[in-house]
């Protein structure tokens, strides 16, 4: 099979959707694998390091979509790269659809098959190939939100762990999946007064036994959100529903309550956001003012740390896009059902139900789409 990784062309997108480690990889396996010119430069990774490994460098994204059997990214193909997929052509990546209805257009009308990162499960439940990314946006929320928070770029000038005599910010985390278990875990670490909101029990007897004091948590409902919200120096937002658009938890009405220049960081933007004033921004402009509130809200967080994400989500991605070249598509995911789960759209139909809910698109089951 013929694996094609091209250039990320998502504005201050950094990351590369291969390793130089897994393209020697897939070579091994018997498969030819072409990068595109400089797709690794943003993660350090040189062209050099690609052909050492046995890839063939080519020009032109436009090269890759031609020969590419099977095309592996990091964010959603954008506009250009849409055009160039072509039916029977296998997209490995994520996609976030649900709050994206021209891409999920876009996808169907190519006849491609797009499985997505975002909603490949695992046996406990788990989401493994997003939960690197999730670990990464997880740590970073509390680092970017304390810059939101300087007085220079538009916030309370609040200190995240404070100083003698003057007390640390109040941190609310909203949700405590693996987001929001980092971030609580990293604001702790900075010295915040952290609490996470979450409404699972067990869930937050997990985290209660595993932290203990290093942060409180706390049964998630609207009025105790709504009160910690009110009190809060900085809010992050980490809800997510696999698959499907994240909830609104905090509405416009709300930021009135809250203290002028406190900070939003929505890590759930990819999936339309959990903050009714969210809207997606890049890494050069990163913030905006709503109400007399900073938000945050970077629909591409882990590039920022590319290095660190790009090798962090090709060790999670390697034994799935191994197992898609050696197989092909259909007996991969009829042998795997979890990886079954990532299948998004083929040949022209949705397949993700939470998808076809949101943008209000039918759906092919997934088990019948194998059969297509």
């Amino acid at each position: 099979m013929i694996i094609g990784c091209p250039r990320e062309i998502k504005p201050q997108e950094f990351r590369v959707g291969l390793t130089p480690n897994a393209a020697g990889e897939a070579i091994a396996h018997g498969h030819a694998v072409l990068v595109e010119s400089n797709a690794g430069a943003g993660s350090g990774f040189p062209d050099s390091a690609y052909t050492a490994a046995g890839a063939e460098i080519v020009g032109e994204a436009k090269e890759i979509f031609e020969r590419a059997d099977l095309v592996v990214k990091v964010k959603e193909p954008q506009a250009p790269e849409r055009k160039m997929l072509r039916e029977g052509q296998v997209l490995f990546t994520y996609l976030h659809l649900a709050p994206d209805p021209e891409q999920t257009r876009d996808l169907m009308a190519s006849g491609c098959t797009a499985i997505a990162y975002e909603t490949v499960t695992d046996e406990r439940g788990g989401l493994p190939l997003l939960a690197p990314m999730s670990e990464v946006a997880g740590r970073l929320a509390p680092q970017v939100g304390a810059w939101t928070l300087q007085k220079a770029n538009g916030g309370r000038g609040v200190l995240m762990g404070g100083v003698p005599g003057v007390g640390p910010a109040r941190v609310v985390v909203i949700g405590g999946g693996v987001v929001g278990t980092h971030a609580a875990r990293v604001a702790a670490g900075m010295g915040a007064d952290v609490t996470v909101l979450d409404r699972s029990l067990s869930r937050l007897r997990y985290l209660d036994d595993v932290f203990g004091r290093q942060f409180k948590n706390q049964y998630s409902t609207a009025g105790a959100t709504a009160e910690l919200v009110a009190e809060a120096d900085l809010v992050v937002g980490a809800v997510l529903i696999p698959g499907a658009a994240a909830p609104k938890l905090i509405s416009r009405a709300q930021l009135s309550e809250m203290k002028p220049g406190a900070a939003l960081v929505d890590v759930a933007i990819d999936q339309g956001g959990c903050f009714e004033t969210s809207k997606p921004t890049t890494h050069a402009d990163p913030i905006y003012e709503v109400d007399g509130i900073m938000h945050y809200c970077v629909a591409n967080m882990p590039g920022a740390v590319a290095r660190t994400s790009t090798i962090a989500l090709g060790n999670a991605t390697l034994p799935y896009l191994l197992e898609l070249a050696d197989k092909g598509w259909r007996k991969a995911c009829e042998d795997d059902p979890h990886l079954l789960n990532g299948l998004n759209v083929h040949a022209g139909q949705l397949t993700y139900y939470a998808v076809g809910k949101a943008l209000g698109i039918d759906v092919l089951s997934p088990g019948l789409a194998l059969k297509h």
